[in-house]
């Protein structure tokens, strides 16, 4: 059955970055608790499909409270498909994007790129250092010898405090479906969320070794959890323009 194939790809990759990234996912860990300690904020920025890790890690059961998003509407997918890609390649928007966010020194930036190769993620990584932030990349060390969009040929990596292979096969899906080799199946969001909530867990592990209770939302439809997810919003609501 194929979809059993397709279960064999999603455990391998998730395996493998359990096991080939674990001491990178625990010096990211090491690095949000840093900046949660300092009272810092973390964000998260993603293009396309890679935009679903600020919707992952925002105001859910178990997310982080200090977690703001950059919701980018040009490069989600309900404004325009095609144009989300297009905008994605595109070099010097970055900024104008970053400048409506408070980023500073302390603060943790988390960016997604399947492949790494695209401007727009790059320089919004980019930027999050010139403001001060430790940045944290993810994408797919398949990329790394393909040609760089960006204008000075740099990949994300190169640009990151932190790099993170999200171990996902160049083109992304997996399964052959079609005579002329068409294929479905894709990994990459998974694997993406998987690493970004791998990071929230390492976060919260470094906090409690060192005396601190991590903030972390509760799930809305728990007996209590309205009261106790409100004081979070009252605290962080200055801070996050989407709560």
């Amino acid at each position: 059955m194929i979809v059993e194939n397709y279960k064999h790809e999603v455990i391998s990759a998730l395996s493998s970055i359990f096991e080939k990234e674990e001491s990178v996912l625990s010096r990211a860990g090491e690095m949000v608790a840093d900046t949660l300690q300092q009272d810092g904020m973390l964000y998260a920025f993603g293009c396309g499909h890679s935009h679903m890790i600020s919707e992952e890690l925002f105001y859910r059961a178990g997310g982080l409270a200090a977690v703001c998003p950059i919701f980018e509407t040009s490069t989600m997918l309900h404004e325009g498909a095609a144009k989300s890609s297009q905008i994605e390649r595109m070099s010097g928007y970055a900024q104008h994007v970053i400048d409506r966010y408070p980023i500073h020194d302390g603060d943790c930036f988390l960016v997604a790129s399947n492949s790494g190769i695209n401007p727009f993620p790059i320089e919004m990584a980019q930027c999050a250092k010139i403001k001060g932030a430790k940045v944290i990349g993810i994408s797919s060390s398949q990329y790394k010898e393909k040609p760089s969009r960006h204008k000075d040929g740099l990949h994300l990596p190169d640009v990151c405090d932190l790099s993170i292979d999200n171990h996902v096969p160049m083109g992304d899906a997996t399964i052959e479906v079609c005579s002329d080799g068409s294929k479905a199946g894709p990994l990459s969001s998974m694997a993406i969320l998987f690493i970004v909530d791998s990071i929230v867990l390492s976060a919260c592990e470094q906090l409690r070794k060192r005396g601190i209770e991590p903030q972390v939302y509760h799930s809305g439809n728990c007996p209590g959890s309205d009261e106790y997810n409100a004081r979070l919003i009252q605290q962080f609501r200055p801070r996050i323009k989407h709560l």
